[in-house]
């Protein structure tokens, strides 16, 4: 019996524009994958968490990829250049959002959000 291939490239894809929804993990392992849903409950926290997954995702090797994730699919993963793209935009959006959440975090706290 066969599965479906899991692509490495649309899942970093998906953790790094809709992770905060836990759209990688929903690809991965479909509507019953409790994590997902956490992801949806606790959507301000789960943006980051999404980041660190595309991170995550888009530098594991394809051999431990297909290791994991596509035992059965009959196919081998091959990851290009997309993939490199994708960890480096994904790095440059995630720390910028974490130091703007710093820095708005740090402003309502010591002023009370005078500063904006």
């Amino acid at each position: 019996m066969t599965s479906p291939h899991k692509n490495k490239t649309l899942c970093t894809l998906l953790a790094m524009l809709l992770g905060g929804f836990g759209a990688h993990r929903f690809y991965l392992y479909g509507k019953k994958d409790i994590w997902a849903w956490i992801h949806i409950l606790l959507f301000p926290l789960s943006i980051f968490a999404g980041f660190i997954a595309a991170l995550i995702i888009g530098l594991t090797p394809d051999e431990k990829w297909d290791a994991q994730h596509n035992v059965n699919s009959g196919k081998n993963s091959d990851s290009n250049w997309i993939v490199v793209v994708l960890v480096i935009l994904t790095f440059a959006i995630g720390t910028t959002a974490l130091i703007a959440s710093i820095a708005r975090v740090t402003d309502l706290y010591l002023t009370g959000g005078s500063y904006g």
